[in-house]
């Protein structure tokens, strides 16, 4: 937390040494992610985390120890999480946290373990490092969730351990962060068995817990850090990542605060309050990028497309949980176009190296938490700009985007032109499994096969328009004025409408488990959050730990 005076700001920054739930320890291929959860070290006042539960900071901890373990020790390939606690493995997201917080700020919160959840199971699959889950004591609600994230759960057999997700029956709400979902989506359990498993506080343990798919395997706890180092050597075993390279350092990201302004190196970001928008500036590269993987290597957190994405990542996570009344954000980019295409071109060249395949994933993951804000995206192409290849995807991921067509008055830089890079063409896949332009495209896929034949090739705004790669394309005669507008009718509307169609216009096409978990979950959580039921003076939230039970309107709806 940092304190600006009148506000105090939620800091998504930290390292291991600042850490003060979670603890790494590692052995050869193996890592272990240790949670031991200090009960005063919640991130605000007024609750305690008792029973290994979490708040947001805990979760912050987790997000950034899975970054540092893809980046910094590509010697790894299985991570096991497991908890510190004698007898307790973790009581799930703190009902006190959740019970005294805005509601802005619980769905923010479920947003973002989501992404972290996400981002482990990306990290199995695409990075190759297998997460899997050592239950060594209750498992409830969050807790079952985070263990749902793994590739594989191994619950100690002693007639006290359990899992569960007592959400229904306990608080009148749903599961926060995707545990419906990977029960019967990736886990797929039988519905009536998951039916019966999400009404009953107890939970199921034992034998039962494998059979119906809850969980994997359960051992004796005598033989459970036996049964886990077995199965994490096995997992390790199948990994393609370098047992002999060395990792690069995630050093501090510097960020400073002045006023309305957040100010990175390759990403600024000028706050209108008055207009209620946030302009958001990425400037491109200045230097050509190395020319092979070693210098990539050799560049460390300094190289281009990494500083962008850890940049971009804090930013959005700043904008959404500390600037809540900022709903709009304009995004535009500065920069030599071709440089912009060269680092493109060094991250297609080299893909099969382990850290470029962490670059690119990590690039993907930002340009999903922005898919996923509850915030407008505008996209301003003028002339300057360097809308190319990955930073085109800002272009494709804007609700809207307004291209400046021909030069300004007195302007003598070139008119804008926007320019397609082989990363356009499924690097970076949203939340649907789609690229943007095969999302943009649903109605006409040739039409995304035919954009590969301009690859390079520089796009006046009357080509991008015909292309369909932008909105509208005024001339310098109108463009004051119609991109005045747009944003003032924009920043007019209801922002929960504007936040319900947003989400239902961009992720058309198939769904998918993170489609399911973001386009899905967090509109009913978002809902239920806010119903007398769960929230209101007798409702189940409210009421918990009092020895009452919630009071409830009975009307279905």
């Amino acid at each position: 937390m940092a304190d600006t005076g009148e506000r105090v700001l939620v800091d998504f920054r930290t390292e291991p040494a600042r850490y003060k739930h979670w603890t790494l320890a590692f052995d050869g291929p193996v890592a272990t992610l240790l949670m031991d959860v200090r009960e005063d070290g919640g991130l605000r006042p007024g609750y305690e985390l008792k029973l290994n539960s979490y708040d947001l900071g805990v979760d912050i901890e987790l997000y950034d120890a899975a970054q540092r373990l893809r980046f910094e020790h590509p010697e790894v390939g299985a991570v096991v999480v497991t908890s510190g606690k004698e007898r307790i493995f973790c009581a799930g997201a703190n009902i006190r946290m959740l019970s005294q917080s805005t509601h802005a700020f619980k769905v923010n919160f479920c947003k973002f373990t989501n992404e972290t959840r996400n981002a482990l199971e990306e990290a199995t699959a695409e990075s190759r490092q297998a997460y899997l889950c050592a239950v060594n004591g209750p498992c409830a609600g969050g807790g079952y969730e985070l263990a749902l994230a793994t590739d594989w759960i191994i619950m100690a057999d002693d007639g006290n351990t359990a899992v569960s997700l007592p959400e229904v029956p306990l608080l009148a709400v749903l599961p926060g962060t995707g545990g419906l979902t990977r029960l019967v989506d990736k886990r797929h359990v039988r519905r009536d068995r998951a039916d019966f498993f999400c009404t009953t506080e107890e939970g199921v343990k034992g034998q039962r817990a494998v059979e119906w798919g809850l969980v994997d395997e359960v051992v004796p706890r005598s033989r459970l850090d036996e049964a886990v180092r077995r199965r994490a050597r096995e997992l390790a075993a199948r990994t393609d990542r370098p047992a002999d390279a060395k990792g690069i350092a995630l050093t501090p990201l510097a960020r400073t605060l002045e006023g309305d302004r957040v100010t990175y190196g390759s990403v600024a970001c000028a706050i209108d309050r008055p207009r209620g928008l946030a302009e958001i500036t990425i400037v491109g590269p200045t230097v050509a990028p190395p020319a092979d993987a070693r210098g990539i290597h050799a560049a460390g957190a300094a190289f281009w497309p990494l500083a962008l994405a850890r940049e971009l990542d804090d930013l959005i996570l700043h904008l959404r949980t500390n600037e809540e009344q900022i709903g709009l954000w304009v995004f535009k980019t500065r920069g030599v176009a071709g440089l912009v295409e060269a680092y493109d071109r060094a991250l297609a060249a080299h893909r099969d190296d382990w850290l470029v395949r962490e670059i690119r994933l990590y690039l993907k993951r930002t340009w999903k938490r922005l898919d996923v804000s509850s915030r407008s995206l505008f996209a301003l192409v003028e002339p300057g700009s360097c809308f190319v290849g990955t930073l085109l995807e800002l272009c494709l991921a804007a609700d809207r985007s307004y291209m400046l067509d021909g030069a300004r008055e007195g302007d003598e830089r070139p008119a804008a032109a926007v320019r397609l890079t082989e990363l356009n063409f499924g690097a970076y896949p949203m939340v649907n499994g789609l690229s943007r332009l095969a999302s943009r495209f649903l109605a006409e896929p040739a039409r995304v096969d035919k954009l590969r034949a301009r690859i390079g090739e520089d796009l006046s705004a009357g080509a991008a328009a015909e292309a369909g790669l932008v909105s509208f394309t005024p001339d310098d005669i109108d463009w004051h004025d119609e991109v005045r507008m747009a944003l003032e009718a924009r920043a007019s509307f209801s922002p929960d409408a504007l936040t319900g169609m947003e989400a239902s216009l961009r992720f058309g096409g198939p769904e998918t488990l993170e489609s399911k978990i973001f386009a899905r979950l967090s509109a009913w959580q978002n809902w239920i959050f806010q119903r007398p039921n769960a929230v209101g003076p007798t409702g189940a939230l409210s009421v918990y730990g009092s020895g009452q039970r919630g009071e409830f309107d009975r009307r279905r709806v």
